[in-house]
């Protein structure tokens, strides 16, 4: 039997894949200020007892290892959330605190420790939550604490590995990392013991002078798997009625922190599991859950949890298994869930639902809402209550400020690339920004930069984003700089990377770079290449090189029978593709994926991609990687993993292609690819089988990344041409623009 789909989330998730197609859609993503001042954003709102002072909320990105190992905030994570509350924001969430340690396997390491905040420890916790609460209320700002009842089967199913014990569910669900390792059904007595738990943690939070609780129930944690009937198919006891484990949580919340205390509540309006993959879910991992709750049924389910208790919500889309939806990156629309909150808030309206303290329900939207004049509209359209804002403000923690002056042009745009914020913490890190480098190491670097003790004449030579943080910071701490670019415009690889419409939020960034060079008393010499003996007669005290990374040509017989032509080179000389009808992109990587989505979905080509790993876009973010694999395959793009290219001709790629049934599905975006110093004992090993294919193109795109270009840097060194010589950026070793501005920053505070 086919699964059911709802029409109005099938047009939701449809819309997602090529929404720019409407030009009106990008018009949304200007950091323009034509609708200061805001009246609607700067008003205050109350929350059961509590009036925030306007009406911008810190969304909760998870602290992943920001707190001392035994769970207590320390000062990295406190001056973490002091930032933020500086930059006026008027309600902070803090990330996910876990309070069932002794009940899910997967959130507690061996020896009792921790990545997670944890306020159900010990009194040895106590003390970072009342200095957290403390310092947050010195700004005027709020705090709610968001408790989560568990991980269940998206937590780490290391615990089978480590300590023998499997991950569990609601019911017996395959683990999201790991589909081979099952999430087996845990006990009624464990879920009443999370119930305690979870009143017991607001109470917690109450006494230590916390401002709200905020439960964690979407995105398929475990709170949203005991109360979605996609994952709660238990036939017996009292938590096979779906909705009771959320209302005992809430009442017993209640129970314990009184009447006037605010609750709030995470919420997902459905998992659109059905509308994403239809009936291929059945064929894969997620064929249990094609029973999620449906859009009336979550909007019957928040009414109970107002009855008991719950005072706001926040609500979105999907969950883990389509991950791009509840982490949307780049490449989805700005607002992309505002209809969501309206349909939400209509419907409370339309019932006169009012909370226990007799007030209206807010209801905050959620989803790239980072841009000043799209949030205030949706706040005067009556889509949303409140606006919640969570990379935006590690991009910029002064976002709200400048928004109220109306300086809306000086705040630094979120990317959406998610490699600090999510992908660092996946990878072992934990949260940061790759357009702030100071996110998350607050503690270390003050926002004030200390002037040098000794004032030097600098040279950056490189005007990408990592040569430009360092000539911007350098010159705030008093020192001269010039900046040289050998191209006539600054921004090195974004100028070609935000070409592709998905890549708006490139563009913004790379214009923000623009003005912050303009107003600054950096030195810029565009078109000016020197060389060692040129540098070292300009008498230069430092000298840095950000230059970059030159372009890998596959040296291959044939390739100049091709029309070939470097990804790169094409998004900047676009007309070099307007003969072509078909393409083969070589290097399944971020670029190449990119590029392929613009060939196909702005260019109308028939696209396919070669690359020789068995992973498309491995190292990128789940949730980016996710959006884009999605809909290239609803789109007809061909992606051809364990594929090496061994020659080309004239009009075709010759391709050497694995043709074993253990080559894994390079379109599956329901589970992550692993970290690499992850071993999965249960995964299938990858046989060969090879066979020569030939595919048709009109046009080769090579997208298979870059070398460090470090040939200057060296001969600058050997000659000394200062007595201060350094390598940063992708000049030193290929990556994001993350490493690329950390490193810049961090040498800039010691030059």
């Amino acid at each position: 039997m086919p699964v059911s789909k709802d029409p109005k989330l099938q047009g939701w998730i449809d819309s997602y894949g090529s929404w720019f197609s409407d030009e009106k859609a990008l018009e949304l993503t200007d950091m323009g200020n034509s609708l200061h001042p805001y009246d609607a954003m700067f008003s205050p709102v109350t929350i059961n007892k509590v009036t925030v002072k306007n009406r911008l909320v810190m969304g909760p990105m998870g602290n992943i290892s920001m707190c001392d190992e035994t769970g207590r905030p320390n000062d990295k994570m406190l001056q973490y959330f002091f930032e933020r509350a500086k930059g006026g924001v008027g309600l902070i969430t803090t990330g996910l605190v876990p309070v069932s340690h002794k009940q899910d396997n997967t959130i507690t390491e061996l020896g009792d420790l921790s990545y997670f905040p944890r306020i159900d420890r010990s009194r040895t916790v106590y003390m970072g939550w009342r200095d957290l609460a403390q310092g947050v209320h010195v700004y005027g700002a709020k705090i709610f604490v968001q408790l989560t009842p568990g991980l269940g089967r998206v937590g780490n199913p290391q615990c089978l590995l480590t300590k023998f014990k499997l991950p569990q569910s609601a019911s017996m669900n395959p683990n999201f990392y790991m589909p081979q390792v099952p999430s087996v059904p845990m006990s009624g007595a464990k879920l009443g013991a999370i119930v305690k738990n979870m009143g017991q943690g607001a109470a917690d939070s109450k006494a230590f002078g916390l401002d709200g609780a905020y439960l964690h129930g979407h995105e398929g944690y475990l709170l949203e798997q005991m109360t979605n009937p996609a994952y709660n198919r238990r036939k017996f006891g009292r938590y096979s009625h779906w909705p009771q484990f959320g209302l005992d949580c809430v009442a017993e919340m209640r129970k314990r922190t009184g009447p006037d205390y605010p609750i709030m509540y995470r919420i997902d309006l459905s998992l659109c599991l059905n509308e994403t993959y239809g009936d291929e879910m059945l064929k894969t991992s997620l064929k249990k859950f094609s029973n999620g709750r449906t859009i009336d049924q979550t909007l019957s389910y928040m009414e109970d949890l107002v009855k008991a208790g719950v005072d706001i919500f926040d609500v979105d889309l999907g969950s883990y298994d389509n991950w791009w939806l509840p982490h949307p990156p780049s490449s989805m629309p700005p607002g992309c869930f505002l209809e969501v909150s309206k349909i939400v808030k209509d419907h409370f309206a339309s019932k006169k639902i009012k909370s226990n303290a007799g007030l209206e329900v807010p209801i905050v939207a959620v989803g790239k809402l980072g841009y000043p004049d799209l949030a205030e509209k949706a706040l005067r359209d009556g889509k949303c209550d409140m606006v919640m804002l969570a990379r935006p403000l590690l991009a910029d923690p002064e976002w709200p400020k400048k928004a109220y002056v109306g300086k809306t042009g000086d705040i630094t745009p979120c990317i959406g690339c998610q490699e600090g914020c999510v992908n660092e913490f996946v990878e072992g890190g934990h949260p940061q920004c790759a357009v702030n480098p100071r996110s998350a190491f607050e503690h270390m670097y003050p926002l004030e930069v200390p002037k040098a003790l000794v004032k030097k004449k600098v040279a950056v030579i490189g005007a990408g984003p990592g040569g430009i943080t360092f000539a911007l910071t350098a010159l705030k701490r008093g020192h001269d700089v010039t900046l040289f670019e050998k191209s006539n415009k600054i921004g090195g690889r974004l100028n070609a990377g935000s070409v592709p419409k998905i890549k708006y939020e490139l563009g913004n960034y790379l214009a923000f770079l623009e003005r912050e060079l303009k107003k600054s008393d950096v030195v810029l010499k565009l078109g000016e290449s020197l060389d060692s003996e040129a540098l070292k007669a300009k008498g230069f005290d430092a000298v840095i090189f950000a230059i970059g990374t030159k372009e890998t040509v596959p040296a291959l017989p044939g390739i100049e029978e091709a029309n070939a032509v470097l990804a790169t080179d094409l998004f900047l000389n676009p007309s070099l593709a307007k003969d072509a009808k078909t393409a083969v992109v070589v290097g399944g990587g971020m670029v190449g994926c990119e590029a392929a989505y613009w060939l196909k979905y702005e260019k109308g080509l028939d696209v396919k991609v070669v690359e020789m790993d068995k992973h498309i876009m491995n190292h990128v973010c789940t949730a980016n990687r996710g959006h884009i694999i999605h809909y290239l395959k609803e789109a007809g793009v061909e992606l051809l993993n364990c594929t090496k290219v061994s020659g080309f001709g004239k009009g075709i790629v010759k391709v050497k292609k694995n043709v074993s049934p253990t080559v894994p599905n390079p379109y599956v975006t329901w589970h992550p690819i692993l970290p690499e110093n992850i071993h999965n004992p249960m995964e299938p090993k990858l046989l060969e089988d090879i066979k020569d294919v030939e595919l048709s193109a009109d046009l080769v795109v090579i997208a298979v990344g870059g070398k460090p270009d470090q040939a200057l840097f060296f001969d600058a060194q050997k000659k000394r041409v200062a007595p201060e010589v350094y390598n940063i950026g992708d000049s030193l070793a290929p990556g994001m623009v993350l490493q690329a501005t950390r490193a810049a920053y961090r040498l800039a505070m010691d030059v």
